[in-house]
């Protein structure tokens, strides 16, 4: 059943409130600050409504209501209202992520988080995509000297790894453009699962009298498709939690820098893969987060995820606010590197 409008809004008027100040709301303070038009008492019979429906709850007798998770759920599904970014932000996040990023990708995701976390005043966290999800977008052979070639190899979500291959014996820059054109013909586009014994057979006859070539580049392909995502997790603004008065217990500080230090914790949390996803309070899957609230984006090119990024705070985070923002640098994300990597076909 619908909830009727007048319960609706005193639902998002008291929201309001207890976001922008942190205090339980009273019936009073919704009369006086909200033009309603009904009086101190409906307001407090409603209020008794919504409690019992489990949209809001009082933390002690004789204190006011703060929204419940099922509270926040029913405003940031039906009530909230994301404005538009203005455009002196705009143009701050576009300058941010293009001048200063530089089409890099490690340094677009930086400046990303940076720009999160200072709009947001909160916690901003990276998850990259695994390595062993990637795939290769191509390879590189150069003449170093005449017993050695500098072999890079680049994924498509920014990994590069480039080594050394001592070889036995010279080979021509002709040659090695040869090669490099027969060896990104077998594996560009293959994820590590594509790269069967089949690839590997015939990338091996390609090569044939330069074994050290191939064993060196099978080694290194493996190494970087298969590098450990646990190093993968980024993060900014962690001291932002002092801006809330409720994390001003230590306790409550502790507990919150031992999640966000957590890196398993977090890619668990941080572990959709498609879309943008908002969970509130006990909506998340551990424990250590059920006080708080995780808004987050996936960010790729031409639908292909290479991570998600996004922001973790109280349950009273200002939703509308940092959804725009979070948007709008996503946006900038995938617009620059969708064009990084149109530029590198």
């Amino acid at each position: 059943m619908e909830m009727e409008e007048r319960k609706l809004k005193i639902l998002q008027a008291i929201i309001n409130d207890y976001i922008s100040t942190g205090e339980p709301v009273g019936s009073r303070t919704i009369a006086k600050k909200y033009d309603l038009g009904i009086s101190s008492a409906t307001i407090r019979n409603e209020m008794a409504d919504l409690e019992d429906m489990g949209y809001i709850e009082q933390l002690h007798t004789s204190s006011g209501r703060k929204p419940s998770d099922k509270g926040y759920r029913l405003y940031v599904d039906k009530l909230m209202k994301v404005p538009r970014i203005s455009p002196e932000e705009e143009m701050i996040i576009k300058a941010k992520i293009i001048d200063e990023a530089l089409f890099e990708v490690d340094k677009i995701i930086k400046q990303a988080m940076s720009l999160i976390s200072d709009m947001t005043k909160l916690t901003c966290i990276v998850k990259a995509s695994s390595a062993d999800k990637s795939y290769i977008k191509s390879i590189q052979l150069i003449n170093v000297s005449s017993n050695s070639v500098l072999c890079v190899i680049i994924t498509d979500n920014g990994f590069i790894k480039d080594s050394i291959i001592r070889i036995s014996k010279s080979v021509s820059d002709e040659n090695l453009m040869k090669m490099t054109a027969l060896i990104n013909e077998r594996i560009k586009g293959l994820t590590i699962e594509e790269i069967n014994l089949e690839v590997i057979n015939n990338l091996k006859n390609d090569l044939r009298g330069y074994e050290d070539i191939f064993s060196s580049i099978i080694t290194n392909i493996y190494t970087i498709l298969k590098q450990s995502d646990s190093s993968r997790v980024y993060m900014e603004g962690t001291t932002n939690i002092f801006n809330y008065p409720e994390f001003r217990d230590i306790e409550k500080v502790r507990d919150f820098l031992s999640l966000v230090g957590n890196n398993e914790i977090i890619k668990n949390l941080f572990g959709a893969s498609d879309g943008f996803t908002i969970s509130i309070g006990n909506e998340n899957n551990v424990f250590e987060a059920k006080e708080c609230s995780i808004i987050s984006s996936v960010y790729g090119v031409n639908g292909r995820p290479f991570g998600s990024i996004g922001v973790i705070g109280p349950t009273r985070i200002p939703y509308s606010n940092v959804i725009r923002v979070i948007k709008e640098v996503v946006d900038q994300i995938n617009d620059n590197l969708t064009r990084l990597y149109d530029n590198d076909e």
